[in-house]
């Protein structure tokens, strides 16, 4: 009766069986796209390992060749100064011997020159690299990269100057054709000599302002270098860098600094001196033809310099800036007034007047004490009394500082 009873209560019709089934189907089905979709993730994180895992090696690998490079000893350098044959030169290392070695298979034959720089093997001291050609940084930063802001507007009292610089040095540049036309030789360069303050390096930056050429500014006193040979190969990677970037203008400020007068008495320091000067010299006009490139040369002790730089050839024109005149001062202070308010009462012919002797920049100053004269008195122009004011006070100064200069009879100063 139990059982009997069981089966009428439980009845299994062949529409509730099919129910049943598509409900396990489709529950299947979606418990399988939950697996392939964790298979799927799995797969993308087996990927991404495997990705991982190779930066890993090659940053490992890296850090390695780091590690074998911080252990091999450095190489030195050296300079190729005779081929012997494809295997065999002679070398000239950093410390100055002498030596004959092996060339690298790794090199190629066709970079093995004389006078290029390599790196040797510390101990067979054998060629591993050739390496390529460079200037010294010295060199680099002697190039104007920025053209300065003066011109010839701002030069005063100096235009028949100007006209011989511009001839000298523009016109070639610019104008080479007129030359050829008449049939003489351009000028190579030209030397200002004059009184300290009286527009030299004023009248270079000018220069340099109005041409397109490559610009090279150095001091003399930079080419002196300590160890021998060094300024010798300063002058000569200055005139190579100069060749390469023609047209280009060299200005050297302060050359009597390495071209005074050679004497026969002399230290050690002074032989080197005259070792770049002559390298100067032989780069002035030397041997090889120096191309469209331009000197520029200033010193204010033009009577020692000497005469072998001084010839035609090397500097065609010798340009004196003298102290200017009264009408040279008068268009010195229009140039520094120009962009001050000054007052009606001032008259610049009567300051110019009582200005003799004084330079350039004796003029400038002048015009700035007076500004700050005005500064002082709260005005609202600068006055002539200011300007009165600015005089005695640059005169007072310099007589003090001409005393203490002077203190000692036949001491010089530099």
């Amino acid at each position: 009766m139990d059982v009997g009873k069981e089966k009428t209560d439980d009845p299994k019709t062949p529409e509730d069986i099919c129910r049943y089934l598509i409900e396990r189907v489709s529950a299947m089905e979606s418990q399988n796209q939950d697996y392939k979709e964790q298979i799927r993730q799995l797969e993308a994180d087996k990927r991404y390992t495997e990705t991982q895992k190779l930066r890993y090696e090659r940053e490992v690998r890296k850090l390695k060749g780091e590690v074998e490079n911080l252990k091999t000893p450095p190489l030195i350098i050296g300079t190729i100064t005779d081929v012997i044959d494809e295997k065999r030169v002679v070398v000239r290392s950093s410390a100055g011997p002498r030596f004959l070695v092996r060339v690298s298979q790794s090199v190629n034959p066709e970079d093995i020159q004389s006078g290029s720089r390599c790196t040797l093997n510390q101990q067979s001291l054998a060629i591993v690299e050739v390496l390529p050609g460079t200037y010294d940084t010295q060199v680099y930063g002697m190039e104007v990269v920025e053209s300065p802001g003066e011109t010839y507007a701002d030069i005063g009292g100096l235009e028949p100057q100007i006209i011989e610089i511009r001839e000298a040095v523009e016109l070639p540049m610019t104008k080479p054709d007129i030359f050829s036309r008449i049939g003489i030789v351009p000028p190579n360069g030209v030397l200002l000599h004059g009184p300290p303050g009286t527009g030299k390096t004023l009248l270079a930056k000018a220069v340099a302002h109005e041409t397109n050429a490559c610009f090279l500014h150095v001091v003399a006193s930079e080419l002196v270098q300590k160890y021998i040979g060094e300024g010798a190969r300063l002058v000569r990677e200055l005139f190579d860098l100069a060749r390469d970037k023609a047209p280009s203008i060299v200005f050297i400020d302060e050359i009597d600094a390495v071209g005074a007068s050679r004497t026969d008495t002399m230290t050690s320091g002074d032989r080197e001196v005259q070792r770049t000067l002559m390298q100067l010299l032989a780069a002035l006009d030397g041997f090889e033809k120096r191309g469209d490139v331009k000197i520029i040369g200033a010193t204010n002790r033009i009577d020692i310099l000497d005469i072998a730089l001084l010839r035609p050839g090397r500097f065609d024109r010798i340009i004196e800036i003298p102290l200017p005149d009264t009408d040279g001062r008068h268009a010195i202070l229009e140039v520094h007034t120009k962009g001050m308010k000054i007052g009606d009462d001032v008259d610049l012919h009567e300051l110019a007047r009582l200005t003799d002797g004084k330079n350039g920049s004796d003029m400038r100053a002048i015009c700035t004490e007076a500004g700050m004269f005005a500064i002082r008195q709260d005005h609202d122009a600068v006055t002539q009394e200011d300007f009165l004011q600015a005089l005695e006070k640059i005169v007072c100064d310099f007589g003090r500082h001409d005393r203490r200069i002077y203190s000692s009879a036949g001491e010089m100063f530099a």
